[in-house]
């Protein structure tokens, strides 16, 4: 028994090793892919280990600093995904250093390095930081002063006191200066696809829902708790709104005081205006396939007869037309541009063809789309703002192929 039992033990090892083993070489296999989040990371953790000890050199073997520490601690708190973050946060950076250490000397030298002193350095400090202006580095304004106490506390006169805290901001600028330069000359982030993954895992998540409600619409066969479990995921999507306007934001980020923006490849890929007019198009989209459920929460069972299943089966089709544009705008892809916009635009008409249809259903069999206690009225409402947004977003796309304003989208 205890050898089967220790062979046992042993087998689920060996198995908990290869799972291991085997989720390594698949982050590594896509750490090696051009436009995976893996090699994002690798690559910044590279260029910042690069900062680091280039700092550290300058710093500990060129400088022969007392604290050398913060030359490459300050190059790799300005790495950021952006050439731009990286000059935003490291101005801010450098500031609020500037702002703590002069706090600290000017109480230093007329006070001297007292716990009354430091009291006071701490209160003036972390007031300071209050400042939005500095954003992410306001706690530097109080950490910058502490360093700069303890470093004056230390030093045996004011001769060497002044040089010490003048060290602490050279060493900052170094660490800055040598992060910035090694962000903008090694690979420097241009973050085009963010935008577009955003946009696809959105409209991903709405191409799901859509395919599941149309054919039970079609069917006439669903009941609440299918309506709640759309309400539910028409919520999720909502919630990936956020993170496709993050993805948006940083490729926009990626852009201004990027060399590699120069490019032959990248010249023309400046603005992102395009990917903005459909992500706001999807985002609305969403919030108005949220109401849609709502509504089909409130819908009676004893209505769902023969004459109200031709206006559910019309309003599945349209669910329908609208689930094949969105799932071309999940896979969105620049390079295919051209022959999406044209497929949109086919789409597109056939969108607003069931769309009418829809409205005269709803007509034909005389619905009560006036009464606020039936989902009737909700429901074309709906389909006719649904089909104005995807409708403008056709027209968005097919005006960037044509060679409007606009590029990169």
């Amino acid at each position: 028994m205890d050898g089967r039992t220790s062979t046992g033990g042993g087998h689920d090892e060996e198995q908990t090793e290869r799972g291991r083993a085997g989720r390594l070489w698949a982050w590594a296999r896509r750490a090696v892919e051009a436009h995976e989040p893996e090699r994002h990371t690798l690559l910044l953790i590279g260029k910042s280990t690069l900062a680091a000890a280039l700092a550290w050199f300058t710093a500990e073997d060129l400088l022969r600093a007392q604290s050398p520490a913060f030359a490459p601690f300050s190059a790799v708190l300005i790495m950021n995904v952006t050439v731009y973050q990286s000059i935003a946060q490291s101005l801010r950076y450098v500031a609020a250093v500037v702002t703590g250490v002069a706090v600290q000397a000017a109480l230093g030298f007329l006070a001297g390095p007292d716990l009354v002193t430091f009291v006071l350095v701490a209160a003036i400090a972390l007031a300071i930081g209050q400042w939005k202006a500095l954003g992410a580095q306001r706690s530097q304004v109080a950490t910058a002063a502490f360093f700069a106490f303890s470093t004056y506390a230390s030093a045996t006169g004011n001769a060497e006191r002044a040089t010490q805290l003048g060290q602490i901001v050279l060493l900052v600028l170094i660490g800055c200066s040598i992060g910035l330069l090694v962000n903008v000359v090694l690979v420097p982030p241009l973050r085009y696809r963010s935008a577009e993954h955003g946009i696809r895992a959105l409209a991903g998540a709405l191409e799901r829902l859509l395919a599941d409600m149309g054919p039970a619409m079609r069917d006439g066969e669903f009941a609440e708790e299918h309506a709640k479990g759309w309400r539910s995921r028409s919520h999720r999507a909502q919630a990936l709104v956020t993170q496709a306007r993050s993805g948006l934001q940083t490729a926009e980020e990626s852009v201004p005081f990027n060399p590699r923006r120069w490019l032959p490849r990248h010249r023309e890929r400046t603005s992102f205006t395009n990917y903005r007019a459909v992500l706001d198009a999807l985002e609305r989209a969403a919030y108005q396939l949220a109401s849609l459920t709502r509504s089909l929460e409130r819908w009676r069972d004893e209505e769902r007869d023969y004459s109200y299943r031709r206006f559910l089966r019309c309003y599945g089709t349209f669910l329908g037309s609208l689930e094949e544009i969105v799932r071309v705008l999940a896979h969105l892809d620049e390079t295919q541009l051209a022959d999406q916009a044209a497929q949109l635009c086919e789409l597109a008409e056939d969108m607003q063809q069931e769309r009418r249809t829809v409205t005269e259903q709803a007509e034909s069999d005389g619905l009560p789309l006036g009464d606020p206690s039936r989902p009737y009225g909700v429901l074309v409402v709906e389909a006719t703002r649904l089909t104005e947004e995807f409708q403008h977003t056709c027209d968005v796309l097919q005006t960037h192929v044509q060679g409007e304003p606009g590029p990169g989208a």
